[in-house]
């Protein structure tokens, strides 16, 4: 083996040392640390919660060095994302986290657990526009129709707040024949994205669903007369595997360390 070579190949062996070694001394944070008694669990959520959820699952993890999968999708609709639709084609899921109402029908259906359910949080529809816009005035219900109807274009949700706005409260307030052509239910998406972008004026979701998105101002939530709160509820799934270790995570989202997380996301612990 000539010189060169063997200088080349010992390189590559200190080169390979030492990611070894960087890669030993990682922080423990970065994953779980998975043992022979770690298990996964998979938690469908819809976005009223997902966005706490994000910051939860990976607290639980190193506390318990059990594994958190996230699956996203609406609590109602016909969308192949929404909860329904994906139990119903015989996605898995261990926790199935959701609007309450909604959760009972599963329940009704044997999709998930008779039981089970726990409420979580509490949480209110809020507006938003985009960053730098001119926050309309919806502090009265008759602020809030002035606004809509004043407004070039309207978003919801395609989950529990849009279908309450334009099934309900557009109705009851007798302005859905006036503001229909120019409101879009959004799916698959969150509403302030759209926002964001400039293709809608003003949005409407869970206001858990609306802080996260950059690009938008949050204007406020709608006035307690005409507000709809949402209780989120969680279940085990029907068919789950773990079901002990479900029913342990439930009760860590009730617990007093992930009190913060979930009202800094705009949510009202429901215990």
């Amino acid at each position: 083996m000539s010189n060169s070579i063997k200088v080349a190949f010992i390189l590559v062996m200190v080169v390979y040392c030492l990611s070894i070694t960087a890669y030993a001394q990682a922080p423990s944070e970065a994953l779980p640390q998975m043992n022979a008694n770690s298990v996964v669990v998979r938690v469908m959520s819809s976005g009223g919660f997902y966005t706490a959820l994000e910051e939860l699952a990976p607290i639980y993890e190193r506390n318990t060095g059990n594994k958190i999968v996230l699956i996203s999708g609406s609590s109602m609709g016909s969308s192949p994302t929404a909860i329904p639709t994906r139990l119903r084609r015989g996605e898995e899921a261990d926790i199935i986290i959701m609007a309450g109402t909604e959760l009972d029908k599963l329940i009704k259906d044997g999709l998930a657990v008779s039981g089970s359910r726990v409420d979580l949080v509490l949480s209110k529809i809020g507006m938003v526009v985009r960053a730098g816009e001119a926050k309309p005035d919806i502090s009265t219900t008759a602020a809030f129709i002035q606004t809509l109807l004043a407004a070039k274009s309207i978003g919801y949700s395609a989950s529990a707040s849009g279908t309450y706005l334009s099934k309900e409260l557009f109705p009851r307030l007798g302005i859905y024949e006036q503001i229909k052509d120019k409101s879009k239910m959004i799916v698959k998406d969150r509403v302030a994205t759209w926002v964001a972008r400039g293709d809608l004026e003003i949005g409407f979701q869970q206001v858990s669903e609306l802080l996260p998105i950059p690009g938008v101002d949050f204007v406020g939530t709608l006035p307690d007369e005409i507000q709809q709160v949402t209780v989120f509820s969680a279940g085990i799934a029907a068919g789950s595997q773990q079901v002990a270790e479900g029913e342990k995570l439930i009760q860590f989202f009730l617990s007093p360390e992930a009190r913060p997380i979930i009202i800094k996301q705009g949510l009202e612990p429901a215990q």
